[in-house]
Order: structure tokens, then sequence, then C-alpha cells
């Protein structure tokens, strides 16, 4: 997949980010929730493997609503859903787009759908993600309670959902605390403080039930059974209503579309754009496998009591996060004191490993990564296979603050500026045949 990279579009006087994601014959304009970033949605592995998916088929456009993410701000009145839609005609017009495929992701569905409504000509087709006709019967002061409560979060913890957000937008993930932390940073990132009871009672008090039933656009509705936010009846009644529409019931509890397992959502996109689904996101595919350790973690545990070793482990945490989102890893799994990434070329795993090393030795503790290329399997978000094992069991032959790579990764990195030390050939322990190591001594 080619470079992707943020452009903005020109709405009047404002600013909106977006990006084009895949080469596809289909142009598929994406308008997410205002809890938005266009690029920091790319660290959160499900959000990253959806986009690659529809990617694979498609021509994906996909902006920050004005006043969210990388958007210009907004002074004066904030922007009414009529708006909106001008500045998503203003992202497709930048785009070169002249005709796309629109799909709509939770409240941005109202745009999506009027989107549709006013501009026909302009789409092909709609989806619609966690859709309903709108008109939520909350009592205003229900509504303000809630404002209240999401923006106190906002101030006060830094958006990590004590108002009962995750609980409620995604049941799955309750207890992930690495999922709850990049929630909580995708929401301080994507609006300010000021802003939030804007699109909140926007997104409640929004009607869309004239809108409806005058879309002609082919029209596919996308569900899961158990969202607690959006209940299945209202898509049943909104599939009701828009003419021709088909709904899909998907399992789950999730509303925020990125909780869940997206792979059945983008197939039944493929299907119903295409005809056909090719499951181009293969089963199977190449990376870099890439794990990292806390060296003497069970030591350093003891030592400093739980308090501490919690707020070490954090910090610890927050580094290598950064880490893999400056050299382009996807956080695969945490390992207690570690983690797993995976990365599409080895010189950005190798470079991102050396670059782990440096960061945390300067908050306290060392480190030891290991890493191999090569075919795995993937289930959802996750990976598995032998590839896997192998990168696993290098690291775990890697000396404190040293990063030890497989001679898979040294062969296909020479020519590349990365000097290599050789460690011999050994056993990994349950993998066939012996295993020429290498480690890595400067990048």
């Amino acid at each position: 997949m080619a470079e992707v990279r943020t452009q903005y579009a020109a709405s009047g006087d404002i600013h909106l980010a977006y990006q084009v994601i895949g080469e596809g014959a289909i142009d598929l304009l994406l308008i997410d929730s205002w809890v938005h970033h266009v690029e920091m949605v790319w660290e959160i592995p499900e959000y990253s493997r959806l986009l690659r998916r529809l990617g694979s088929f498609s021509r994906v456009i996909h902006f920050d609503r004005r006043g969210t993410g990388l958007s210009d701000t907004v002074s004066g009145d904030l922007p009414d859903l009529d708006t909106q839609v001008q500045d998503a005609l203003a992202v497709l017009d930048a785009a070169g787009s002249t005709e796309a495929a629109v799909f709509g992701i939770q409240e941005g569905t109202l745009i999506a759908m009027l989107l549709a409504a006013q501009a026909p000509e302009r789409c092909r087709s709609l989806v619609l993600y966690s859709g309903s006709l709108g008109g939520h019967a909350w009592p205003e002061d229900q509504i303000d309670g809630m404002v209240a409560m999401i923006t106190e979060d906002l101030l006060n913890d830094g958006g990590r959902g004590r108002w009962g957000g995750v609980p409620l937008l995604a049941p799955s993930r309750v207890g992930d605390a690495a999922f709850v932390e990049q929630f909580a940073r995708l929401q301080r990132s994507s609006v300010r403080p000021a802003v939030v009871g804007h699109f909140f009672k926007q997104s409640m008090t929004a009607d869309s039930s004239n809108v409806a039933p005058t879309i002609v656009s082919p029209t596919l509705l996308l569900h899961r059974s158990g969202d607690q936010i959006v209940p299945i009846d209202k898509a049943r009644d909104l599939a009701a209503t828009i003419p021709g529409a088909r709904l899909v019931e998907l399992p789950g509890l999730d509303h925020l579309i990125f909780a869940g397992t997206v792979e059945d959502i983008a197939d039944a996109i493929e299907e119903f754009l295409t005809g056909e689904q090719t499951t181009a996101d293969p089963d199977r595919a190449l990376v870099t496998v890439m794990f990292t350790d806390i060296v003497g973690s069970t030591s350093l545990a003891s030592d400093m009591g739980d308090r501490e070793w919690g707020e070490l482990l954090d910090t610890h945490n927050r580094v290598v996060r950064a880490q893999l989102a400056r050299f382009g890893g996807r956080e695969v799994a945490t390992t207690g004191d570690g983690f797993m990434a995976v990365f599409e070329g080895p010189g950005k795993a190798v470079r991102c490993a050396l670059a782990i090393v440096e960061a945390v030795a300067g908050v306290g503790v060392e480190i030891r990564a290991g890493a191999h290329t090569g075919e795995v399997e993937l289930r959802g978000a996750d990976i598995a296979g032998i590839s896997v094992h192998i990168a696993a069991r290098v690291a775990g032959l890697a000396a404190g603050g040293e990063v030890l790579v497989s001679g898979t990764v040294r062969d296909l990195l020479v020519g590349s500026g990365i000097e290599f030390e050789a460690r011999g050939e050994h056993s990994l322990k349950g993998v066939p045949d012996r295993w020429r190591l290498y480690a890595v001594m400067s990048g």
C-alpha cells in the first residue's frame, strides 16, 4: 500500500485534514464520529486494520470534521449538519472524486444520510454503521448531565472514561488498560472540552426521519446486535425507512467500531461494493515480529512495591508506544512487562527496538528485544504461527540492553547501514533446526 499522508482541503475559510488510503477503483468516503483524528487512529490496531482492509479494494478518503482532530478549530458558530455535508463534498473535490460510496460511522451516519439525500449524484452507494433515525427522546437535563460528565472527565481525568464511556461504548474492552488509554488519548486529541456539548447535543437531537425516505442510493446497514448506545431495534427502524436498504446484524456488544472485530464489517462492505468477497487482506502475511521485555522485572517489582512498580510500568508502556508510533509498528499484545509488535519491514523493527532500548533507559529500566521476519497467521488483530515463536525465543536469548535478531532479519538488511555482530548458532526451544543470531550494533 502506498504511503499515507495527511493533506488539507479548503471549505470556505476552514481547512479540513484528510488522508487517502489505497488505490482501488471505487472511492469510499469515510465520515466518522466527532471523536476522531486521522493520524492517531492508526495507533489503534483494529482501526488500522480496518483502514488497510478497506484500502485493499477501494480508495478510502478519510477526514477530520471541522473542529475535530487535525482540522481547523471553529470560532463563533459551531457547524450544523448542512455545513458538515458541504465540508464532506469539499473533501471529495480535493481528493479528485466525482462520485463515491459514502460510509458513515456512528453519528457520522447523520451526515452521510444527509449527503446522500442532498447530493445523490455524488453518492453511488451508502453504508451506515450503528445508524438510526436519530431524534433520541432524552430529556434536555439528561443530555446536559451527560455533557457535563464527559467534559469533566476530559478536564480532570484526561478522558479515561470513568464517566462510563468504555463500559457503555466498548463493553468487551472493560479491564483492557491499553485500550482505555488509547481511547482516552483519542478523545483528548479529537475534541476540545469546550465543543463537546455542541457535538454531543447535535448527535442526540438530530432527526433524520424526513431525510431517510428520500435516499435513492443502494444502502447497506451494519449493526452489532448487542449495541447498548443504539439498540438494534433502531437500526431495524432505519432499514425499514430507507427504500431498499439491507440490514446485516453482526454479533457483538460494542458501539465503537474499533472495539470489536472489524473483519466481518470489512467483508460485508467489500461484498456490497464489489459484488464479491476476496478477503484481500490475506489470512497470512509476511511481517517482522518484535518482542521486548524488561530485564529483571520480578526483582524490580519486589523491591519497589506494587504502587511504585505500577507507575514505572505505566511510564515504560507510554515510552514504548511512542516509539512504536514513530516507526510504524503495530502493537499486537502486551506481555506483562513487555510488548509484541509487528512491522511491515525489518529495518523499521530494528531501528524501533534500538530507540526503545535508549528511551526506556531514561526512565530507569533496561529491556532486551528480539526480532524475526517471516510469515504469520492473521487472527483478527492477533497473529500466530512459527514466526511468532521464533521472535519470542530470539528475544529471550538477548542480553540486557541488547537487540538480537535472526539470520533472516540480518540477511534482509544487508546494505541498509545497520551493523550486526554474529552471536553464533542456537537451538530455539520448540523450533526446528539451528538458527544464526546477530546482535544489532548500530542503526
